[in-house]
């Protein structure tokens, strides 16, 4: 059995849409992090950036399961002496939810060139509205 490789140039990309309005956050940022990486795609080769475009509505309408919203926390540096910020998840959904979809999508791709470059193509919103309505998104179910 032989396997078909894609070249980088004959990529085709699509755009999806998908709505986190009740849905939980991690189990969204799966579902995006894959269409990101093109493994939904019969075409799917590792070593080549073959992932679609995907934006992600009311990212503010999603829930954390558990007690995450009390427990967990996201740190970031401002590279200077004793420069460690800590924002709890409650405040981070209440003041920027679409960051922490960033987040979380950003987890789940590889560390490296390819995940860097499919970060590129993540769009989210903490509301109904997006300004990429001309690249004629599809609805994504799945």
């Amino acid at each position: 059995m032989s396997t078909t490789l894609q070249k980088p140039t004959a990529v085709e990309r699509r755009w999806y849409v998908i709505d986190a309005a009740g849905k939980p956050l991690g189990r969204t940022a799966t579902t995006v992090a894959n269409l990101l990486r093109g493994k939904n795609k019969a075409t799917f080769t590792p070593n080549v950036d073959c992932g679609d475009h995907v934006i992600v509505i009311n990212c503010k309408d999603a829930i954390l399961t558990g007690r995450k919203l009390d427990q967990k926390t996201y740190y970031h540096h401002s590279a200077y002496l004793s420069g460690l910020k800590a924002v709890k998840a409650r405040e981070m959904m209440a003041t920027r939810p679409e960051r922490a979809m960033y987040l979380a999508v950003k987890g789940m791709l590889p560390a490296n060139v390819l995940g860097r470059k499919a970060l590129t193509r993540l769009h989210a919103y903490a509301g109904a509205d997006h300004k990429n309505a001309a690249q004629k998104p599809e609805v994504y179910e799945g």
